[in-house]
């Protein structure tokens, strides 16, 4: 059976978890209705679909996503399995519910009037930093993933592909309809920049970075990495792969100032040194955020 993580009801995990449930839904409604829909904007996904009908047949954009949210989960329990928890489901519907609700009240005028390029900056901003926290929640955004999951369990696709896929289809959808280039250009902006942002919300913005180190004075890059930088690596042996020869790699993570001494270091104790840096999304154990810190985010 699909792991679904559950959160003991009213503990301090549960409120924070569907807090930031809540707070994201309200975030991305914001997003769509301030910024997305009045321009027409069609950035993949249910709601992608429901703004398009939004505009052929007057239905309001955030029922009809729910319309197509409910089916396509439970087709998907029924497919994949209870993979979908609750705070998927309270998701879409807090989600859904508030871009109607803010729909009311504010208005179809955009927030930003005549500039859609703007508008699809900042809502493929919102956009992000709510899904964002609905990921960090442990839930999902149901919809169009649901379809990728699908057509991935039959056809051994990768599910990012197909997730491209079926968003862009959508997108094209929205160029059929409404007859104008701009459309899908604007749209390719929010999916692009929503996808950036939540990759940000989910990793965190980090400077550190990764080094591979080959060279013959490995015991004193050892030294200095520990004694000095007081950092940690591992040692792999490895072998050349022109002169056969036994090489030892070194491997750490540092910060870009740690980097920068490091390296100096390295050219000072052997100059012919091969360094390979990598910068990092996210560096989790000793001597950075613990594993366990991440997970209680």
């Amino acid at each position: 059976m699909v792991f679904i993580q559950k959160d003991k009801i009213f503990s301090i995990r549960w409120i924070k978890n569907y807090s930031m449930i809540l707070i994201g839904a309200f975030i991305m409604a914001s997003g769509f209705v301030l910024f997305i829909t009045p321009y027409k904007i069609v950035p993949g996904g249910v709601y992608g679909i429901s703004i398009v009908l939004h505009y052929l047949i007057g239905t309001p954009v955030g029922m009809m996503a729910l319309a197509f949210d409910i089916p396509l989960t439970l087709i998907g329990i029924k497919i994949l399995g209870p993979r979908f928890g609750v705070k998927t489901v309270v998701g879409f519907i807090a989600t859904a519910v508030m871009v109607d609700t803010l729909t009311y009240f504010y208005g179809n005028e955009p927030l930003v009037a005549d500039d859609a390029l703007l508008s699809s900056i900042f809502g493929g901003l919102f956009i992000g930093v709510g899904l964002g926290l609905i990921f960090k929640a442990k839930a999902t955004s149901g919809g169009s993933d649901i379809v990728a999951m699908i057509v991935s369990k039959y056809t051994k696709m990768p599910l990012g592909q197909l997730m491209i896929i079926v968003d862009s289809i959508i997108v094209l959808v929205g160029l059929v309809a409404f007859q104008d280039w701009k459309i899908p250009l604007y749209s390719l902006i929010v999916i692009f920049i929503t996808g950036k942002v939540v990759d940000v919300i989910l990793e965190g913005m980090s400077y550190d970075k990764v080094l591979f180190i080959v060279s013959e004075k490995t015991q004193e890059i050892r030294d200095k990495i520990v004694n000095d930088l007081n950092r940690g690596g591992t040692i792999v042996k490895g072998e050349g792969m022109f002169s056969g020869q036994e090489k030892s790699i070194a491997f750490t993570a540092v910060s870009r100032r740690e980097m920068a001494m490091l390296q100096e270091f390295i050219h000072h104790v052997d100059p012919n040194a091969f360094v390979t840096v990598l910068n990092s999304n996210e560096i989790l154990g000793n001597g950075f955020k613990s594993l366990k810190d991440k997970i209680e985010d």
